[in-house]
This record gives structure tokens, sequence and C-alpha cells, in this order.
């Protein structure tokens, strides 16, 4: 009974109920306290857990592995192919191994376009400077891919000392990007003859009939091959003609070729080649053409080798149109009826121009002129073939063309440097002139 009533009596002492309280709520405290620390802690391995799996994911590394991994020659073939290369090409690239982005450095820019960006690099594994041609998709539209997808298959097909090859493809994990490997030439032609498209038109380098013969025997040749194998360039210029320093000329920038079949006639855009050296078919809507287009263009640079500047710098279409019709005379009302083109309406003069070539052109070696009247006729089917063109006197008579190793030789000139290099001298004239100083020896005016 003692230890009843001493049990009930501390039961009944509120100082020490007080403390017995205060002990348990101190422990629910402290288990309170633990779960919600263990908690954090497992909450926080649960994001960290997240996070690599995030990481992983988008193809990088922990933030333990994010040291830039030693050059690979070659991506697994399982990881390196992008679905939709593989769904837009297939067969075409089976064979290939792509090439993993970080074997290459980029050392300099040299070449941009509309869709790509051309850049001079090394291969860290060969040590070969190399070409590489950056392609970005902004979205992989089926249109977008079936483009890219067909300048792969265009050039995988040729096979010509006068063409640029492919030597390879770099895919990135990181973007909807695409390197497109190609051998490194020194120069193209525009940067040679020393003008700049569509920036001017002033006299440049003037290249003796040897040499002129050397370059077009190169650039008939290369595209003797490209019809031969039912390709058509549809971009042929100075700055799309490559030139390496042993004078060998290649056929460059496929992005707008395509495959045509003579004999089965298939609509084609006529938003194609560049406006200078644009055919009249094309200017004129024209959507069922061969390879005559490839011709006029040829044509062009002829002229334009042996003239020491673009013949036909027109700025708009009506414009290029307008010095076609000076320079090769109007179509022919037979032609008109013809051809039935779509913008025939808009752009048919009211009163006929006649044809001043030869007029034009008199300076020009005698046996030049025939292969340039018929490689400049306004009807594509008097244009010939490359072939025939490379059988025409302009090639059989003396002087015959030199060997490519014997062209002049200069530092590596292509039309962006001479873009780059024109606008360093207006940005310098017009500093003078702001400063009144002399530029290169020149004492300008004051006004």
């Amino acid at each position: 009974m003692g230890c009843v009533q001493s049990k009930r009596a501390s039961r009944d002492d509120p100082n020490e109920a007080g403390e017995s309280d205060r002990q348990r709520e101190l422990e629910e405290l402290s288990n309170a306290l633990k779960n919600v620390v263990k908690g954090r802690k497992e909450g926080m391995e649960v994001a960290r857990g997240v996070e690599r799996e995030k990481v992983t994911r988008a193809g990088d590394s922990p933030a333990t592995e994010r040291r830039r991994p030693r050059p690979e020659p070659y991506l697994r073939s399982q990881r390196g192919w992008p679905s939709w290369l593989l769904d837009a090409l297939g067969d075409a690239i089976q064979d290939w191994t792509p090439r993993c982005a970080n074997s290459f450095e980029k050392l300099d820019k040299i070449g941009q376009g509309t869709y790509s960006n051309v850049y001079k690099a090394r291969d860290l594994i060969t040590g070969k400077i190399v070409a590489l041609k950056k392609v970005r998709f902004d979205n992989l539209g089926p249109e977008s891919v079936k483009f890219m997808g067909r300048e792969i298959l265009v050039l995988r097909k040729l096979n010509h000392p006068n063409v640029i090859k492919l030597e390879g493809l770099v895919t990135s994990r990181m973007s909807c990007s695409l390197y497109l490997v190609f051998e490194y030439m020194e120069h193209d032609l525009a940067g040679l003859v020393g003008h700049g498209s569509y920036l001017s038109t002033s006299q440049g380098r003037k290249f003796t009939e040897p040499q002129v013969k050397c370059y077009m025997k190169q650039l008939l040749s290369g595209l003797e091959h490209c019809h031969n194998q039912g390709v058509l360039h549809r971009d042929i210029k100075g700055s799309n003609l490559l030139i390496n320093n042993e004078g060998i000329l290649k056929i460059a920038d496929f992005g707008l070729a395509t495959f045509f079949d003579p004999d089965r006639r298939q609509p084609m855009t006529s938003r194609v080649v560049t406006l200078w050296y644009r055919p009249p078919e094309l200017l004129l809507g024209a959507t069922y053409y061969g390879v005559g287009v490839d011709l006029w263009s040829a044509g062009c640079i002829l002229a334009e080798l042996l003239a020491g500047k673009p013949i036909m710098p027109g700025r708009t279409e009506v414009e290029q149109v307008h010095k076609i019709f000076k320079l090769c005379g109007s179509p022919s009302e037979e032609y008109w009826k013809k051809s039935k083109l779509p913008h025939a309406t808009i752009f048919k003069p009211q009163q006929p121009y006649k044809r001043c070539v030869a007029e034009t052109f008199k300076d020009f070696p005698c046996s030049s002129l025939p292969l340039i009247e018929a490689l400049l006729s306004i009807d594509p089917d008097e244009r010939g073939t490359a072939t025939s063109a490379l059988n025409s006197e302009f090639f059989t008579t003396e002087p015959y063309a030199c060997e490519p190793s014997s062209l002049p030789k200069c530092p590596p000139t292509k039309e962006i440097d001479v873009i780059k290099l024109r606008d360093e001298a207006r940005r310098l004239v017009s500093v003078s002139f702001l400063q009144f100083l002399p530029l290169s020896g020149i004492v300008f005016p004051k006004y």
C-alpha cells in the first residue's frame, strides 16, 4: 500500500507532473527534427538523381565527368547517326561511321551562305587541314531534312578530279547540326578574279588565254561528269569553283543540286542559280529544263575570266532580264510560242532586242567567240553539252591550255577575303576623309 500511495502522491504532485510533460515534449520535438532532417536528406538525394537523369538524357556527363574528352576518331554507329538522318538517307550512309565533333579544331571562317557556314579546320586525329560545312536545322521538318539529304546523296554519287569530294560527316548530339567534311582548297575563282559578288563590277585580274582555257577545261570536265551522272548543279559561279595551290579546280557547293533524267521530264523549281549567272528561261519561270542552265552559267564564267569582271551584274530580276536581252537579243516569236513560259507576258519586250555578243566581246580571242555565242544562246537547246564545249575550237587551237601547276601562285584567296578587304578599304577611306589624313600615300582634297 505504501508503494501505491507513493506513486499516487507523485502523480498528484504538480511539479513532478510538469517536469514529465516537458520531457515528453522535448523528446517529441527532437524526433520531429530528426524526421525533418532525414526527409530533407532523402529529398536532396532524389533531386540529385533526377538531375543526373536529365543530364544523361541530354547527352552530357555529370559534373564530376565534364572534362573535355580526348578526341575520338569515330562515334559508335548506334549512337552516332540521328534517327532523322537515317530516315532521310538510309543506305547512302549505312556503310559510313560519323565522326565525333570534338575531333576537329576550327581555325577560321572561310565562307557563308543562306543555310550554312564553312570553316577551315584541323583534323586532330590525322593533322590534315579540311573544310567543314556546318548546316544547322532550326527544325527537323521533312523538307529541311530532304534538302540536306539530297546534297549528300549527290556528293556520294560523284567521283571526279574536278568535283569536290565529300570525305565524311560529323554529327552533333547537343544540337540539330550536321557537318560535311571536305578536302581544303586554298582559293575560289571569285577571289582570284578579285571581285566580291554584288559589291563591285570594277576591273579585276585578267588571265592569259592559256590560263583561261585551263580553268574552263577543268570546269567543263567537272560539269560533263555531273551531267553524265544525272546531276544538275544549278549554282555555278566563281565562289563555288574552288582551286588549290596546285591549280586544280573543283566544283563545290551542291546545296542546290538535283538529280534529273533527260528522258523523263519532271518539273523543278525555277528559283535557283545566283542572279548574275541565272539563264533567261529560269528568270521567265521555266520549270522544265536540263543541262542548259549549268552551261549558261559556264558561259558567263568564260566571258568573265576574259573580261576581268562580271558581264551581266543585275541588281533585280527585271534588270537582269534587261541585261540579258540587251547582250544576247530577245527570244524569237517561235521561242515564245514553243516555250510557253509563265512570266513571258511580264518580261516580253515591246520591241525586239538585237543580239550583239560578238560586237561587245570583239577584243576576246577569236577562238572563244563561237563558244561564248553557243553557251549564251537564249534557247537552251542551242547551248549544246559540256562534251561539245570541250571539243570546241577554243580548246583545239593554239595557244593551248596551260598545265594547272603553272597557274599563278598567290596567298589563300576566297570571295569572303575580297569582301573583307574591300570593306576595310572603304572604312579606311571614310576615316581618312573624316580626319583629313592621307591614305596609302594619296592626299585627299579637303572639301
